[in-house]
């Protein structure tokens, strides 16, 4: 039954009843900070699903392969080029065939300059500018996914790929120099010798250290990808970042100057082949490569939330 509101306009129960179901129908129940009922931030963006995202792609896998395939590339190199594989001169090269960690520290030598920072610029100067490349970055965050969850797992992830790939180069290098050259001492370019057992714990510890100190380059990827909407723009600004400090590092005239420069002390690892280590320039490194690494990641994060993804 209808009844009056005073004004000759009649309303029925069971209408309004209905137009209020289909209101919540149309928009549904939000909660009081104004997002929908049964959302949760924190389970958006598992760091498991990006890191099946990355995996599956094409660069991603490249690039792991060639990590696997170079040692290879090395023993044959060797086998092809040398004609005394166990001459020891003093040099890295000339040691390399000396024994399975021999050849591990070489592979680590002559990848630390080029290909290792690659990577790591690789994996960090990717992860948002191809996002906003591809448009989909706009997407991700309309999802809606936080800012600051996205960045940070993004960043988490390529920081998971990067620590995988700086671990896989010398574990590749660590058996196929020990199935080549066997699984003798480690020799040191200031005829120092140290057991095997010796030599994976120095070659681990080369890594760890490695890893901290291209921290550095990892944090200017990162600004440079949150930076620009071109992946190459980002990558390839942070290699040639990374290049530009080395070759300064080798102007002796700019003196004390050059300790101030992030890659100055990346071959600081090379003390752990001695048998009394001098932990002071790892040290050293260690805290300039988290320095900068720690700025350019603040600065990455104030740039990201500020960024117009709309565009």
């Amino acid at each position: 039954m209808s009844q009056g509101n005073g004004h000759g306009v009649h309303t029925d129960p069971a209408a309004i009843s209905d137009l209020t179901d289909a209101a919540a129908a149309e928009h549904p129940q939000v909660a009081p900070d104004g997002s929908k009922v049964g959302y949760r931030a924190g389970r958006t963006l598992p760091i498991r699903v990006e890191l099946v995202r990355q995996l599956r792609r094409r660069r991603t896998q490249l690039v792991l392969g060639f990590l696997v395939l170079l040692p290879f590339i090395l023993v044959v190199s060797f086998e092809i080029g040398q004609s005394q594989p166990n001459r020891r001169t003093g040099g890295f090269v000339d040691l390399a065939t000396a024994s399975g960690i021999n050849f591990v520290v070489l592979t680590l030598f002559v990848s630390g300059s080029f290909l290792l920072p690659m990577i790591v610029a690789l994996f960090f100067g990717d992860t948002i500018a191809s996002e906003a490349s591809w448009s989909s970055l706009k997407y991700l965050l309309a999802a809606p996914i936080p800012r600051h969850r996205l960045l940070r797992r993004k960043t988490v992830a390529s920081g998971l790929l990067s620590l995988f790939a700086l671990v896989l180069l010398p574990a590749v290098a660590l058996a196929v120099g020990v199935l080549w050259y066997g699984a003798g001492e480690v020799v040191s370019p200031t005829g120092e010798a140290a057991s095997f057992a010796s030599g994976v714990t120095g070659v681990a510890l080369a890594v760890g250290y490695i890893s901290i100190h291209l921290f550095w380059l990892a944090g200017l990827a990162l600004f440079l990808s949150v930076s620009t909407d071109a992946p190459l723009g980002a990558v390839g600004g942070a290699v040639l970042a990374s290049i530009l400090s080395q070759i300064l590092d080798q102007i002796t005239a700019l003196g004390d100057l050059r300790e101030y420069l992030p890659t100055h002390y990346a071959l600081a690892w090379v003390d752990l082949l001695s048998t009394e280590i001098d932990w002071s320039q790892m040290a050293t490194g260690a805290f300039s490569a988290l320095a900068y690494g720690a700025f350019f990641t603040l600065l990455a994060a104030r740039k990201f939330a500020r960024k117009d993804i709309t565009s």
